[in-house]
């Protein structure tokens, strides 16, 4: 059965009774149909003297362009740690729709370890990435709207920074020009997961923070060279009652009943990679242990995750689980070659201790990136049909040796929660040491050092080269007062390195930043590394080609 099949064939509880299992009321719920539901605020103003649950974090190794299971490993643990007997609940990112239908299909888990209804949460799920594409886009037109009647702010065309948003892989609106035929200027879309708007969503506690976030946004520079905010335009109240809705976290289910939120969506590689704080700060009072996935590996999303998420939550994870596979370690060990909608060579599915062996080096530097926080590790191996078990038993073996507190091999995707119970049980007896958490690097360091930092500390770079534009944006952003925000960092997420080729645990290599970015509302700044997009490109045949509705039944198919 494929995995849509799979997602189709269970019914689902009503949402009132998942929603019951957490300690919500059902005033408290609003329901989208019987599977989903948005979850008012007044529930965490009840529970906020609540206890607590304990965090835990799901990060990875570098994948292979066709992902490693992080998202069905936090599934299968959720649902392993629910029939272990524990109070559980799980906090993940909605999907894009740009991966959807692009190259790495959707983003509920898969086999038997899936969130539900799977169709939904793929596409619209309850509209909020649209929310936010239309905040953002409201921002934009208030913006040239501005510069139309007057100008009266004195903005420069030639220095506005504010994008246009899609919900789509595009890459034709890459670069574009704006108003051609009125003199016009140039200018660019991001995909809404790398819009500032989808990140002030993420990291807002409540309403009156969200929109001062999102008067902070900047937008641009006046002529003569003063920062210009959203807040100047007019739009900010606009934009909040726009996002109303999309602030309260989704409700939904895994395939065996556990609880899950799904909130927001801003992708690892380019944005912080992080589910919302509010549906954490919910989860975490309403359960005994909750499970977040960041996204991709420890280099991305988990080092965001520490030094951006929880600077603000002012929430601290338990322990974090790295998850690897015998493919991706054979990939990082010259085992083979991984191309997008490729099936992998047998180098990397078959036996092959030899680049296994290689290739360990960079669950090591995923091991160490964790550590280097204060948190505990535990490694997950999500194992694969006809994986070799002696291969399977000699990564968790160099697991313990390279400083994981415990390691296990997980069969969630075809066993579901059953197949992650070893996994659950060294996750919770992990969760009782003590952690000695730390950030990676002080607020009160210049914008260069925390880049360097993250780059050598995370990523075993030699050093970073940072172009001359982006010398440039950094002394700005110092000199406007924004030295002393976290940085996010925009680089490949298949290599530590900032080279998708550089496979392993590369050493003697430069990160190039070709561009620094002032994100104010969302309250960091971004680090370019050359050639990545902040709007992602088709692939030559897109996953959209096999989905469609059965002409029949009406059914979806061809969704992974």
């Amino acid at each position: 059965m494929t995995d849509l099949e799979i997602a189709q064939s269970v019914n689902s509880r009503p949402i009132i009774d998942i929603g019951s299992q957490l300690g919500l009321r059902p005033e408290e719920l609003t329901s989208y149909g019987q599977d989903k539901a948005k979850v008012s605020l007044k529930a965490l103003d009840r529970l906020r003297d609540a206890p607590k649950g304990r965090y835990i974090l799901v990060t990875a190794i570098n994948p292979t362009p066709l992902g490693e299971g992080k998202t069905t490993t936090s599934i299968g643990l959720a649902m392993g740690l629910s029939r272990l007997g524990h109070r559980t609940a799980l906090t993940l990112r909605q999907p894009s729709l740009g991966p959807v239908f692009g190259v790495k299909g959707g983003g509920t888990g898969g086999g038997h370890a899936q969130v539900v209804p799977m169709e939904d949460i793929n596409l619209h799920l309850t509209g909020d990435a649209h929310a936010v594409a239309a905040s953002h886009n409201l921002l934009s037109a208030f913006l040239d709207n501005h510069l139309f009647h007057g100008n009266a702010l004195s903005i420069d065309p030639k220095h506005v920074t504010w994008p246009r948003t899609l919900s789509m892989n595009d890459r034709a609106l890459r670069e574009i020009v704006l108003g051609e035929g009125t003199g016009g200027r140039r200018g660019q879309f991001v995909i809404t997961e790398a819009s500032e708007v989808m990140a002030v969503l993420a990291l807002s506690k409540d309403p009156l923070e969200l929109r001062a976030r999102l008067g902070r946004i900047l937008v641009g520079f006046t002529r003569s060279g003063n920062p210009v905010t959203a807040e100047q335009l007019n739009c900010v109240g606009a934009m909040a009652v726009l996002l109303k809705d999309a602030l309260l976290p989704n409700l939904v289910q895994t395939l065996e009943g556990t609880p899950a939120f799904i909130h927001t969506g801003p992708f690892g590689n380019l944005a912080h990679g992080n589910c919302s704080i509010i549906s954490d700060a919910m989860a975490l009072r309403c359960a005994d242990f909750v499970v977040t996935e960041a996204g991709f590996g420890s280099d991305l999303g988990a080092e965001k995750f520490f030094n951006i998420k929880c600077r603000t939550s002012g929430l601290t994870p338990a322990v974090a689980v790295v998850v690897a596979t015998l493919r991706a370690l054979k990939l990082h060990g010259g085992g083979g070659v991984a191309k997008a909608g490729v099936a992998l060579p047998w180098s990397l599915t078959g036996p092959n201790q030899e680049a296994l062996s290689k290739g360990i080096a960079n669950l090591e530097q995923h091991i160490a990136n964790v550590r280097a926080h204060g948190v505990p590790v535990v490694v997950a191996v999500n194992a694969f049909q006809d994986d070799p078990q002696d291969e399977l038993d000699w990564v968790r073996e160099q697991s313990l040796k390279m400083g994981a507190v415990d390691a296990a091999v997980s069969t969630h995707w075809a066993d579901g929660g059953k197949g992650a119970e070893q996994l659950a049980a060294a996750v919770a007896k992990a969760s009782e040491k003590p952690v000695h958490f730390q950030h990676l690097y002080e607020l009160s360091w210049p914008i260069r050092k925390k880049i360097q930092t993250i780059a050598m500390q995370m990523y075993g770079a030699a050093g970073v080269q940072i172009e001359p534009e982006a010398e440039h944006q950094i002394d700005m952003a110092e000199a406007l007062g924004f030295g002393g925000l976290p940085v996010c960092m925009a680089k490949t997420p298949l290599s530590l390195s900032h080279d998708p080729l550089l496979k392993g645990r590369p050493t003697g290599f430069t990160v190039p930043i070709r561009e620094l970015r002032i994100l104010a509302g969302a309250g960091f700044v971004t680090a370019v590394c050359s050639g990545i997009q902040l709007m992602p490109g088709l692939p030559k045949k897109p996953a959209g080609e096999r989905i469609g509705l059965e002409p029949t039944s009406g059914k979806i198919v061809g969704l992974s």
